[in-house]
This record gives structure tokens, C-alpha cells and sequence, in this order.
């Protein structure tokens, strides 16, 4: 089942770094960078770094409001 599961999120994780590789909008950075960690989370679940996503689950939203903060509109 592992290894089923294995080939998709790897696929998924190349595609949102590709996609956040010529997206010129942050925005849309943002999204790839949040397709990537969606996809590499179950990875690093299927693994059983369990202490790993437990800490990746904490610091992916937490670089996700730094980043919107840097990047807001109107911003000097």
C-alpha cells in the first residue's frame, strides 16, 4: 500500500515545485510552496518520522503567515 501510495506525492511534490519555480506572482509561490509541503508530509509520514511531521506540521503554517506579512499589498 506504501508503495502505491509512494509515486503520486512524489509526482505532486515535483509538480508544485515546478509550478513554484516560473510562477512570478508571491501568491502563487505561496501555493506551490503549500502544494509541496502537502505533498511531502505523507511522505515523511509513510517513513514513520512521525517527529518530523509533527514539527513540519507547526513550522509549515507558521512560515505561511511570515511570508503573507512580508508580502502584503501596500507594505513600505
Amino acid at each position: 500500500m506504501n508503495d502505491i501510495l509512494l509515486f503520486p506525492f512524489c509526482i505532486m511534490a515535483v509538480a508544485g515545485a515546478a509550478y513554484a519555480g516560473f510562477a512570478r506572482d508571491p501568491y502563487a509561490k505561496l501555493i506551490g510552496m503549500g502544494i509541496i509541503g502537502g505533498a511531502v508530509m505523507p511522505l515523511i509520514i509513510i517513513r514513520g518520522y512521525m517527529d518530523v511531521a509533527a514539527a513540519l506540521a507547526v513550522i509549515i503554517p507558521l512560515s505561511t503567515v511570515f511570508i503573507l506579512q512580508i508580502f502584503r499589498k501596500g507594505a513600505p
